[in-house]
């Protein structure tokens, strides 16, 4: 039965995989992942976006069998969806990280189809696939999520600042604020080895909202829309960077939210 306590933060979800956790922290978080299908499915989502989640299972590396580490690792299927799979979704991960540590141990090059990126999205479009990711991965918000005051702006720029040294982009609250939104949170995540800026809102009529940014060599593009995972997305590009507005919002209302940040953050 699925728990109505509370899912835990990006933060905790974080320190969790990365191994920064107490043991009684960890258990709780291991206990509530296992028991809660939409905590399950947020920490597969940081974990597949690149996050360094190695450090955190490394006594597999010395502790794990090499032969049986090995069959694990040719006995998962492909192409299997996690909706199919009778086990739990944190099993299941679990699992996929007892096989890669066997291929280290091994020294096998682990292709990226294999943890199941390549066989969702084609190689050919990088943007269309950070998008996708972003899609599922902001399609777990809730309102509840987000919930709390609105950090003042002093504390806004201290977030912002820690995009920009990663990013090479130089972010105020001013230039990121949007109309009738409420800004929440500025977090720093990885994708594909490059860092990922999301910066999350609350809009109070439709929900949440979130302005993606990650490093780009495609060249600039206009503004475009898209429907991914229920919600409208616009997204832009120049040339250094990619960057996507995502939320529940109306189609036109989110083009002419995004039209204003472009000129901002551009």
């Amino acid at each position: 039965m699925t728990t109505k306590q509370t899912i835990p933060s990006d933060e905790d979800l974080t320190a969790f995989i990365d191994g920064e956790l107490t043991a009684e922290e960890a258990a709780r978080i291991e206990a509530m992942v296992k028991e809660d299908e939409s905590a399950a499915e947020r920490l597969e989502l940081l974990a597949r976006a690149s996050l360094p989640f190695k450090q955190a299972f490394a006594p597999l590396l010395a502790e794990a069998p090499r032969e049986k580490l090995q069959a694990m690792l040719a006995a998962i299927p492909v192409q299997e969806s996690a909706k199919s799979s009778p086990a739990p979704v944190f099993a299941s991960r679990r699992r996929f990280l007892g096989a890669l540590a066997a291929s280290l141990v091994a020294g096998i090059a682990i292709d990226r189809a294999v943890i199941g990126i390549g066989a969702r999205f084609s190689a050919k479009d990088e943007n269309s696939e950070w998008r996708a990711v972003v899609a599922d991965y902001v399609s777990l918000y809730t309102p509840e999520s987000l919930a709390g005051p609105v950090p003042g702006r002093d504390d806004q720029a201290a977030q912002l600042a820690g995009l920009d040294e990663k990013l090479g982009l130089s972010l105020s609250p001013e230039a990121i604020s949007l109309p009738g939104v409420d800004f929440k949170r500025a977090l720093l995540l990885q994708y594909d080895g490059k860092a990922l800026a999301q910066i999350a809102y609350l809009d109070p009529e439709t929900g949440p909202m979130a302005l993606c940014i990650v490093k780009s060599d495609k060249g600039p593009k206009a503004s475009d829309l898209e429907r991914r995972k229920g919600m409208n997305v616009v997204y832009w590009s120049n040339a250094t960077h990619a960057f996507m507005l995502i939320g529940q919002a109306a189609a036109d209302r989110m083009t002419a939210i995004a039209e204003g940040v472009r000129g901002r953050v551009t």
